[in-house]
């Protein structure tokens, strides 16, 4: 009888791979090869699942996407809207060592993506999916007398606040304490009074 094999779970077994790599070694490390030996398979099996290497990369991002998601939904809503949108930029930031891992890959696929048009298109998925959520949650819970076009502007700001924040503290690990006060003062500049 043969042998039943859940393709995704393979994939995703391999993209958990790719990330793991990638965190610990950077984008210059992957390849077919050493990504199949993180993943404890050949060369040949993972080119079952992904054809090319931009290929494998571009899944790998959507996985390092859910992670983000999962962990936004974990978030609890309730509260000031500026506790609330700072639990959700927290858990984008280099604070653990899962979230700085995290953290590495995001921008390592970022540069990456600036000279490959396939990652770029994924990229801008995750950001278009997370804007939209954001977006979403701002208009209902923290500013609802705001128009859609404002919230997301207000939207693309945190995201280039979470962003900004969380590339400085990747380079300087040790400057969390003063960097979380800012923070504070830009969610509360970009809510106003809400």
């Amino acid at each position: 009888m043969p042998k039943i094999v859940d393709r995704d779970a393979q994939r995703r077994a391999i993209g958990a791979a790719l990330l793991e790599l990638v965190s610990r070694n950077g984008l210059d490390e992957v390849s077919v090869r050493t990504v199949a030996a993180a993943a404890g398979r050949s060369a040949g099996a993972v080119q079952k699942y992904f054809r090319t290497k931009d290929e494998m990369l571009g899944f790998a991002a959507e996985l390092a996407g859910e992670a983000v998601e999962r962990r936004w939904a974990e978030v609890d809503p309730t509260g000031p809207p500026h506790e609330v949108l700072r639990r959700l930029v927290l858990t984008t930031l280099p604070l653990d060592a899962a979230r700085h891992a995290e953290a590495t890959v995001r921008f390592a696929f970022v540069t990456r993506a600036v000279h490959h048009p396939g990652l770029a298109a994924t990229q801008r998925e995750i950001d278009t999916d997370i804007r939209a959520a954001l977006a979403d949650w701002l208009g209902s819970a923290a500013l609802p007398a705001h128009g859609r076009d404002e919230c997301e502007h207000i939207a693309d700001a945190v995201i280039a606040l979470s962003d900004g924040l969380a590339m400085r503290m990747l380079y300087t690990p040790d400057a969390e304490a003063e960097l979380l006060p800012a923070l504070d003062i830009a969610l509360r500049a970009l809510l106003g009074d809400h």
